[in-house]
């Protein structure tokens, strides 16, 4: 019987150059992701020169500077990382739709696999457990997952 060719993404970041573009806003939660993301990627391989943080006002301005970032061919990758948490207001619900749809339209158009680390919680109490305690990190499973979409691309 025949088997299937298989294409699989290994969690080896060596060689790579990537960026991370993370929103200033709710800076007390996008702390742990990006902690949790550079402990990821370095233990995987990734020297931390090769890492360039860019600080960026909120979420709704991750697409853009991900756009930027993706379009200069310096990087194997973009990790987008950043914390939206509801208030009283449709503000939230406006935020995280454009930015999710930024990003996903960023990463289409470039070809750069673009990490998704953008927390959309309706309570801070989420949003904690989302950056590193019982929820685990999702800064870590956004590099894990940008890590993995770099080295698939790579095999096809």
């Amino acid at each position: 019987m025949n088997t299937p060719t298989t294409i699989i993404g290994k969690l080896d970041a060596k060689g790579l150059k990537v960026a991370i573009a993370a929103a200033r806003f709710n800076d007390f939660i996008v702390e742990h992701l990006i902690s949790g993301a550079l402990d990821f990627l370095e233990r995987h391989g990734l020297d931390a020169t090769y890492i360039t943080l860019v600080r960026v006002p909120g979420a709704f301005e991750l697409p853009l500077i991900c756009q930027k970032l993706a379009a200069s061919g310096r990087f194997n990758g973009v990790l987008a990382l950043g914390a939206v948490i509801r208030g009283a207001t449709p503000h939230f619900d406006y935020v995280c739709a454009e930015a999710s749809k930024g990003l996903a339209q960023c990463m289409l158009q470039s070809g750069v696999p673009i990490g998704f680390g953008l927390l959309t919680c309706d309570t801070i109490e989420q949003a904690i457990e989302r950056a590193g305690s019982k929820g685990g990190n999702k800064g870590v499973e956004a590099a894990s997952a940008m890590l993995e979409t770099i080295r698939i691309l790579e095999q096809l």
